[in-house]
């Protein structure tokens, strides 16, 4: 029989790593699983674009599907009166000669009419001006204008240039008038029936067929009510 050997001996010393295994193994683990967390969160950060495309293009076709015009959005002010905020006129504009007034919400009492919110650094109401010089020809509602934070100069050169629709203009240099009315961003317009309530909203540029299909008959309806 082989005598007991002191612990410092060959097998003591294995004797004593054999001990320490279970230690160095959780830390392996440990390791390991961070890793593989780590990755995980990689691999999660970078298909969450994809995810984020993948709902807007399902919510897009859906809305396409649908036949739903984004354009036309419901306002809390639809069926409400109208802001009642007197605006100055734009300065220095003329029309045939005569100083064109600003907007007088009194001055909607009666009939109905066209509110469009512009102003001149706006591409989309270039695009959409050709529309309401023919629109202003309609004697059936007034058009009417606001302004929006615009310098007189150069809203004055952009009617110059383009020709002027409106038989009024409010000058909303601060804003606040914009934010009354509920406007995101011009150009919007608004249609004010013959009592003083708002009855339709569209928002962004009027083509021709958003002028034919929406505003034409939510025309019509304003003057049979």
């Amino acid at each position: 029989m082989a005598p007991d050997r002191p612990a410092g001996t060959a097998d003591g010393v294995a004797t004593a790593r054999g001990a320490g295994h279970p230690q160095a193994l959780a830390k392996g683990t440990t390791a390991v699983s961070n890793s593989n967390t780590s990755r995980r969160r990689r691999l999660l950060l970078a298909l969450l674009p994809l995810a984020i495309f993948v709902a807007l293009a399902a919510i897009f076709t859906i809305q396409l599907l649908s036949g739903r015009d984004e354009s036309v959005i419901p306002s809390a002010l639809i069926g409400k009166p109208a802001p009642a905020m007197t605006l100055p006129p734009l300065e220095g504009l003329l029309k045939d000669g005569q100083p064109v007034p600003g907007l007088d919400p009194a001055a909607f009492a009666g009939e109905v009419t066209l509110v469009n919110v512009w102003a001149s650094w706006c591409v989309p109401c270039r695009a959409e001006h050709p529309l309401l010089m023919q629109l202003a020809k309609d004697e059936r509602f007034r058009l009417v204008g606001v302004n929006y934070k615009d310098r007189p100069e150069n809203a004055r050169r952009f009617l110059g240039d383009l020709g002027n629709p409106f038989a009024a203009v409010g000058a909303d240099n601060s804003g606040r008038a914009a934010i009354e009315w509920g406007v995101y961003g011009v150009p919007e317009t608004f249609l004010v029936g013959r009592d003083g309530k708002i009855v339709y909203k569209h928002v962004g540029p009027f083509d021709a067929r958003s002028v034919r299909d929406e505003l034409m008959p939510a025309v019509a309806k304003a003057l049979a009510g």
